[in-house]
C-alpha cells in the first residue's frame, strides 16, 4: 500500500472527470459532499439489464460498472463555483486487468486469490491523496504483487502527467 499525494488538484480533476483516463476502471463506490452527500454504489443491479443488453454494453462478468458509465454523472455532482467538502472514489482494476497484472508481475497468485486490486482516491481538506491497495481472498507474506501494483500506479499516473509524491 502507498500514499500518493498529488498536488495539483485542479488538473487532476480535469483528467478524472473531463477525460478517460480512469474510464477503464471499474467505479466500486464513490462518495461526494458539496451541497448535499451523494453515494454511489458501483454494484451491477443485474434485474436491471437483459442478458443481450449486459453483451452489448461488454458488463457481462462485471460486479461493477466501469467508470466510463458513471463519469458524466460524478461530474455533475461536483461542478459548480464551489470547491467539494470532500469525495472519495473507489477504483478497481477490471478481472481482465486484474489477470494481464498478475501475469506481467510474474506472481504466484492466480486471479481467484484476488478479490480486488484498488486506486482509492481522497479529497479532504484541501489535500488530494491516492491510496493503493489489494484484497487478498487468502492470506500470504508475499508483498511482491502489492509492491508491483504500488509501482504500476505511480507509472500510471506519470503516464497521465500526474505528479505525484509518495506519502509517508
Amino acid at each position: 500500500m502507498t500514499v500518493f499525494e498529488i498536488s495539483d488538484i485542479k488538473y487532476f480533476m480535469g483528467r478524472l472527470l473531463g477525460s478517460p483516463m480512469f474510464d477503464h476502471f471499474l467505479l466500486t463506490e464513490a462518495h461526494i459532499c458539496a451541497g448535499i452527500t451523494y453515494t454511489l454504489d458501483g454494484h451491477i443491479n443485474d434485474s436491471f439489464y437483459s442478458e443481450d443488453d449486459l453483451e452489448t454494453l461488454r458488463l457481462q462478468g462485471l460486479s461493477y460498472l466501469p467508470f466510463s458509465f458513471l463519469r458524466s454523472t460524478c461530474f455533475d455532482m461536483i461542478k459548480g463555483k464551489n470547491t467539494p467538502v470532500s469525495f472519495r472514489f473507489v477504483f478497481m482494476l477490471s478481472p481482465e486487468n486484474t489477470a494481464h497484472t498478475l501475469a506481467r508481475s510474474q506472481s504466484s497468485f492466480r486471479p481467484e486469490d484476488i478479490s480486488g486490486m484498488f486506486l482509492n482516491i481522497n479529497y479532504r481538506n484541501g489535500r488530494l491523496q491516492c491510496t493503493t491497495g489489494i484484497s487478498y481472498q487468502l492470506f500470504s507474506p508475499d508483498k511482491t504483487l502489492e509492491y508491483e501494483w504500488d509501482d504500476l500506479a505511480e507509472k500510471f499516473f506519470r503516464k497521465n502527467q500526474i505528479a505525484v509524491e509518495k506519502s509517508l
